[in-house]
């Protein structure tokens, strides 16, 4: 590759880690990006994974840091979204994913209604709706499976998880979605890894411009909270429902 194609991946990949830290949906400005610069899809989702670990990492790191999640008490849940994220990515290979592709760009849509629409919703938590129990047993292995199998709108959908479902304030949403984006990205990153899908030199600069995007991105959140994530959160739902129908 030529240095101008790598200083634009290495950009891309800044950029996303930033927005991918507030609300979500960084794959939709690296995934395209990669395509751009050549490589072919199975190769560009690899190395995506790489990259995208540092980006949910440094997130995940810096909320913690701040006190919004507690790394050892959600680690086994995070267990659960890693174990989901491998047999999602097994399943690709041998499962069919044109119902995914029809239904997701609605599944956004209505995601990002739900942000836009419901009232009162701010950093206070809310009534829990399901058991500690039942939503890590379900909801999170779920999710991260939909993470391995395709991939687009995870951080979504684990954020309407935790806002509806958990009752979590926004930005506790948030924090508690980066750390198991983190280990449903680790899930994914290890099948396609052990597959050779990956050009690690890549994966690895625009991780570390990810990790850089990511902590600004963070630090962003939790500095203005509910008024700045849930209007991101909305933009990035419907931005990449577009994308999805135009494809």
């Amino acid at each position: 590759m030529t240095i101008d194609i790598i200083l634009f991946l290495v950009a891309a990949a800044f950029l996303a880690g930033y927005v991918d830290a507030v609300a979500g949906g960084g794959g939709l400005i690296t995934i395209p990006a990669l395509l751009l610069a050549g490589l072919d899809p199975l190769t560009a989702l690899g190395t995506n994974k790489v990259q995208s670990l540092f980006g949910s990492g440094s997130a995940t790191i810096a909320y913690a840091a701040k006190g919004h999640m507690n790394l050892r008490e959600q680690a086994p849940v995070a267990v659960l979204s890693f174990a989901g994220a491998c047999l999602g990515a097994l399943g690709a290979r041998i499962l069919p994913t044109e119902i995914l592709e029809t239904g997701l760009p609605f599944l956004l849509i209505a995601v990002a209604l739900f942000f836009a629409l419901k009232p009162g919703m701010s950093d206070i938590d809310a009534e829990r709706r399901l058991s500690p129990a039942v939503f890590a047993f379900t909801l999170v292995p779920l999710i991260g499976a939909y993470d391995g199998l395709f991939g687009p709108g995870t951080g979504s959908f684990f954020m309407l998880a935790f806002v509806a479902l958990a009752g979590y304030g926004v930005l506790k949403a948030t924090a508690h979605t980066k750390l198991l984006n983190f280990a449903s990205n680790l899930g994914g990153f290890a099948v396609f890894a052990l597959a050779g899908s990956v050009i690690w030199k890549l994966g690895l600069m625009m991780g570390v411009a990810q990790f850089v995007g990511a902590r600004l991105g963070a630090m962003t959140a939790m500095r203005f909270g509910a008024r700045f994530i849930r209007p991101l959160l909305v933009v990035v739902c419907l931005a990449l429902a577009i994308k999805l129908l135009w494809q």
